[in-house]
């Protein structure tokens, strides 16, 4: 599984803008397992991967079908994950994260139909960054110059492929 996470990770930071349909569906699968984890304890791994798989199939369809539908969806659950996450690796805590989840779920979703291009770049490089760092081990000065290096990464690799400017 942390191969998976590092590979899913990468994708996204390299490709998460112009493989939008990837980003969606990898955003479902994390939120997927996230989601089956919290409601469904105990369950046997090959259930929660199921439910996962399930949740990023129905992203990946709704990115190619409804692209504004999944392109809110997607915002509001890498919104929530990003948030979560950096809570997490600053040491902050995770216990009673209900409304960090719902306000970064906001938060997410705002900025992606706002800054759609921009905002699918962000985000896809912060929730890539967040898989590859939920992988290592480290004290929390590495992990957050690693998750910081990581998502700079991603951003100028995505805007190079793009064409632009570096923001």
């Amino acid at each position: 599984m942390v191969l998976l996470r590092i590979l899913a990770g990468i994708a996204l930071m390299v490709a998460g803008r112009r493989l939008f349909w990837l980003f969606v569906g990898l955003i479902g699968f994390i939120s997927g397992v996230r989601l089956a984890s919290h409601f469904f304890p105990g369950q046997p791994e090959w259930m929660v991967f199921a439910i996962a798989l399930m949740a990023g199939v129905f992203g990946a369809f709704l990115a190619l079908v409804l692209q504004w539908l999944a392109v809110g969806l997607a915002g509001f659950f890498a919104g929530a994950y990003i948030l979560i996450t950096m809570v997490k690796i600053s040491g902050w805590g995770t216990a009673g994260t209900n409304w960090l989840f719902f306000i970064g779920g906001v938060l997410g979703t705002l900025l992606i139909l706002v800054l759609f291009r921009w905002a699918l770049i962000i985000l896809s490089s912060l929730a890539g960054a967040g898989l590859i760092i939920e992988t290592i081990h480290a004290d929390r000065g590495v992990t957050i110059l690693l998750f910081a290096a990581l998502f700079v990464t991603g951003v100028v690799i995505q805007s190079w492929v793009r064409g632009t400017k570096q923001p």
